[in-house]
């Protein structure tokens, strides 16, 4: 069964999870900056996505 879930909705719970824990560091900057290019679709949201998508898609093909 394949699931898919939108990177704004990703984002979005790791950063309320991220934020309601009180955690602080390079991740949650990460996770909480990724979310801003996703929610605001600036123009560098596509480069964003585009490197995203490349990391997914060579996540799928580890093995």
């Amino acid at each position: 069964m394949i699931v898919t879930l939108s990177a704004v909705a990703l984002f979005g719970v790791l950063a309320l999870l991220l934020l309601r824990g009180r955690h602080v560091g390079p991740f949650s900057a990460l996770v909480l900056f990724l979310f801003g290019f996703f929610t605001a679709g600036t123009g560098a949201a596509g480069p964003v996505r585009a490197i995203c998508q490349a990391l997914a898609e060579a996540a799928r093909h580890l093995n």
